[in-house]
């Protein structure tokens, strides 16, 4: 696929667009004020591989919260910020990495400008985010209902704010719950700008329910070269979104981290529990965040096929399944062995492949 050319802008020290890898990012639904929730779930998420997590800033007595929260953390951070422009300069005192705000719904242009130059000043980004949700009353009139035109739209107003002050650093969203409003309205914007674009599609709802709309409606963007950042929006624990990121990116090969595990759903020709051993190994496996492809096949059917196109790969047989190293058989293993020995083999390839770099 060939990725869509966007400019560059940088968010801390993690570079969105451009030739940039797409980031993966996700939310807090902590209380921002308890300070020591919200830092315990943003260090989770990085330990998930998150590279970017979002706060949501809803007052002056949050913001002070968030100073704290962003010394007690060293990952970039993006203060979500509605209405009061005084939030937003705090924040930008305390170190944010970069302002999730729409500079017209700020209120007067006096207010704005002291927002942008702030911006300025500190070298923060800004992400104006357009949501289906919360269009502008007349753009509601004008169309009757949420589109992708009215999507666009909105986002244009906002940037012009932002160009008529010179301020170019920063990206884009447009999020509906909708998917196809969603992928129409990306593929408009994406041809008449060249910030970077924040995919995402809003309240998908449960986990797995959102993972599957998630998948699909920024699959359909990321297949053809469109998106630079994603967040999957669960209502869910927020560590599943990234999980969820990144194995879309993992199903595009766009990018690799943590096991790609192969395996197949099973059935009656089966040799062990398949399922069992696979959910066993997720679990065991969530720590580790190094790329690597690991087939779990129950039979001889497709298990040789598979397991040779693996790093790791398992196949099941009769009385003993057969384990494959980078593609050649290499030893058998009994049922009762199978996790143990697997997680063993995975966990001893990851050092290997760790100290050959040093």
């Amino acid at each position: 696929m060939k990725r869509r050319l966007s400019k560059q802008i940088y968010v801390g020290n993690v570079a969105v667009g451009g030739d940039a890898p797409i980031s993966v990012q996700s939310m807090t639904n902590t209380e921002t004020c308890d300070v020591t929730a919200t830092v315990a779930q943003i260090n989770a998420l990085q330990n998930a591989g998150a590279d970017i997590v979002r706060v949501s800033v809803p007052s002056l007595e949050a913001a002070d919260a968030f100073g704290k929260i962003k010394l007690a953390t060293n990952i970039p951070l993006v203060a979500d910020i509605h209405f009061d422009y005084k939030i937003a300069l705090k924040v930008a005192e305390l170190g944010v990495d970069c302002l999730r705000i729409n500079p017209g719904n700020i209120g007067r242009e006096d207010r704005i400008r002291a927002v942008v130059e702030s911006a300025k000043d500190n070298g923060i980004p800004i992400r104006i985010g357009v949501n289906a949700g919360s269009l502008e009353k007349d753009l509601q009139k004008k169309y009757g209902e949420p589109t992708a035109d009215a999507l666009v739209e909105s986002a244009f107003r906002h940037i012009e704010i932002l160009e008529k002050l010179n301020f170019s650093n920063f990206k884009v969203s447009l999020k509906a719950s909708e998917i196809f409003m969603t992928v129409a309205a990306y593929k408009q914007l994406a041809s008449q700008i060249e910030q970077p674009l924040h995919l995402g599609i809003t309240e998908a709802g449960g986990f797995r329910a959102g993972a599957v709309k998630s998948a699909i409606g920024l699959g359909m963007l990321l297949a053809e070269g469109i998106g630079d950042t994603i967040r999957v929006s669960l209502a869910a624990n927020p560590v599943e979104e990234i999980k969820v990121g990144f194995d879309i990116l993992k199903s595009l090969h766009i990018r690799q981290k943590g096991i790609n595990l192969i395996a197949c759903p099973s059935c009656s020709r089966q040799n062990f529990d398949v399922i069992k051993t696979v959910n066993a190994l997720e679990q065991r496996l969530e720590n580790v965040l190094e790329p690597l492809d690991v087939a779990v096949i129950g039979c001889v059917v497709n298990g040789p096929g598979e397991a040779r196109e693996a790093h790791i790969g398992l196949a099941g047989g009769c009385p003993n399944n057969l384990l494959y190293i980078d593609g050649k058989p290499d030893y058998k293993v009994q049922n009762e062995d199978l996790v143990d020995e697997l997680e063993r083999v995975i966990r001893a390839r990851i050092d290997k492949n760790a100290n050959s770099q040093l």
